[in-house]
């Protein structure tokens, strides 16, 4: 295996993150213009934005996940690759929560008269904040262990 620049694979990471957080940018701005076609919903252009997100969202997680390889062989940097562990973990916890979060919306929407939907939309939104703050933490503890050997 071709010796691999410890900085490299750290910037990449750090892009590999902006790219995942515009992606989630692109998922909401098409989740709001779907439920503006409602009543009626134009479900095609939206089903091919979830195929488009979940494309990037798979592509970003492979390549994080042959850094987290890299960080545990030849970089030597199990400690980095168990931050990578937990964020993966914590980045699925948003994207299904992220996902219930658009069918509650829809649901609150379809169904105003429904007792109960905008509480469990404030709900959600408190989970995923929590799991943001995690996700914050899980980067500082990152960045701090990362650049440790600077």
């Amino acid at each position: 295996m071709v010796p691999t620049d410890f900085k490299a694979v750290i910037r990449r990471f750090y892009a590999l993150q902006t790219e995942r957080i515009e992606a989630y940018r692109l998922f909401e701005e098409g989740h709001e213009a779907y439920l503006r076609t409602g009543p009626q919903y134009d479900f095609d252009h939206y089903r091919q934005l979830v195929h488009e997100i979940t494309q990037a969202f798979l592509g970003i997680s492979s390549e994080v996940l042959r850094i987290k390889e890299q960080l545990q062989g030849e970089l030597r940097r199990p400690d980095l690759a168990e931050h990578i562990d937990a964020l993966q973990h914590k980045e699925k916890q948003k994207l299904d929560l992220t996902a219930m979060l658009q069918m509650a919306r829809q649901r609150a929407q379809d169904h105003p008269e429904e007792e109960g939907c905008h509480e469990k939309i404030q709900e959600i939104k408190q989970d995923i904040i929590k799991t943001q703050g995690a996700l914050a933490e899980i980067m500082q503890d990152f960045k701090y262990d990362s650049e440790e050997c600077d």
